[in-house]
């Protein structure tokens, strides 16, 4: 029987990750990926009493587990960048004196969180920490990230803790290539991206499914710009419920970007925090009816006020009574030819997505 505990992992580094960048003299430019992401999220969350979550510190992630996804070379290249002051790792990526600290907390605070669900301490949580992680290749900082939380978290519980099957979705509005990368060959994490494309980093076609074993665990759900709630709740209530199903995870996670929000600048769709709170309550509906405990890692976001407000739709959604939870249906009667498409055409590996056979949550 799961806990009905609900956990908030955060910690004082997250802030002290400095991304404001000094070109010379000239005054202080404003990065998008900053501080006060984070207090924004806080002042929706206290405004809300916390929605019955208990926070927690969290405690920085292990070596050994980090170098289970990062090469050993490649964290000590990460550590001796900042401390010799941080700088600028690519053109988005920004790193200080503190930003090595930080990141450890967040793949951390991710690691943790797992440990906290199947220990069966909380039966959802969510790990809010910076910088985020889906762009973190194995040996290269990308698109603001250091370190890949999830995909860090995502191993800790096939290596450490023995899981069998992960399901990782993500609604960040930038495809999560790094995750996708590193579980590409791998049958044991189904690998589910809603993203809009064209944008940042190009990758995540319909058509890439994964390779060797992973055949079919890559799912990559491209949706054009200017697409809102009822494509991005369709895609997750008629083909990411249904792959829940299919695949039975003892373990959900979901790389939790906020910038698909129609206030965020950084992309060009139009889902509102009515939309994240139905897909989060469609995710937890699947884990509530399949025993499997639901996690969310903080990613994108952008729009200060649309984050704070659809971080707190989602925590609302993820501890929604059973009786809740899962009744979210797609805005229109019926599947949306988008959702449609897409269990046409993941049926050659998943045959319980075919019309006849689907199951709603």
């Amino acid at each position: 029987m799961l806990a009905m505990a609900y956990v908030f992992l955060e910690h004082p580094s997250s802030l002290e990750h400095d991304t404001a960048m000094h070109p010379g003299e000239a005054a202080i430019t404003m990065h998008p990926e900053q501080p006060s992401r984070l207090v924004a999220i806080e002042r929706a969350l206290s405004a809300r009493g916390w929605l019955g979550f208990e926070r927690v510190r969290s405690p920085a992630v292990d070596r050994s587990v980090l170098t289970a996804v990062h090469p050993e070379c490649y964290v000590a290249s990460i550590e001796r960048a900042c401390a010799a002051g941080g700088g600028l790792l690519d053109d988005d990526t920004v790193i200080s004196e503190r930003s090595f600290e930080a990141a450890l907390h967040a793949a951390g605070g991710a690691v943790r969180m797992v440990e906290l669900l199947l220990d069966g301490e909380a039966s959802a949580a969510f790990s809010s920490h910076r910088p985020p992680g889906h762009h973190a290749l194995p040996s290269q900082a990308m698109g603001f990230c250091l370190f890949n939380n999830i995909a860090i978290a995502a191993r800790y519980a096939l290596d450490v803790r023995h899981l069998e099957r992960v399901m990782i979705i993500d609604w960040d509005v930038h495809h999560g290539n790094s995750t996708n990368q590193v579980f590409h060959a791998s049958n044991q994490v189904l690998f589910v991206s809603i993203h809009q494309s064209p944008l940042f980093p190009g990758t995540g076609p319909a058509y890439d499914v994964g390779e060797g074993e992973g055949r079919g665990f890559t799912v990559n759900l491209p949706v054009l710009p200017g697409s809102g709630d009822e494509v991005w709740v369709a895609l997750v209530e008629h083909v990411v419920v249904p792959l829940a199903h299919a695949f039975e995870p003892q373990l959900m996670l979901v790389s939790a970007g906020y910038d698909a929000h129609r206030d965020d600048l950084l992309a060009e769709c139009t889902v509102t925090e009515e939309g994240f709170a139905a897909m989060a309550l469609a995710a937890s509906g699947a884990c509530r009816s399949l025993a499997a405990p639901v996690g969310g890692v903080l990613e994108g976001g952008y729009a200060l006020g649309a984050l704070g407000r659809s971080v707190a739709a989602t925590l609302q959604s993820f501890s929604a009574p059973a009786g809740v939870a899962g009744s979210a249906r797609a805005p229109e009667a019926g599947v949306a030819p988008i959702a449609r498409e897409a269990r046409d055409r993941l049926v050659e590996w998943w045959p319980q997505l075919g019309r006849r056979n689907v199951r709603q949550g």
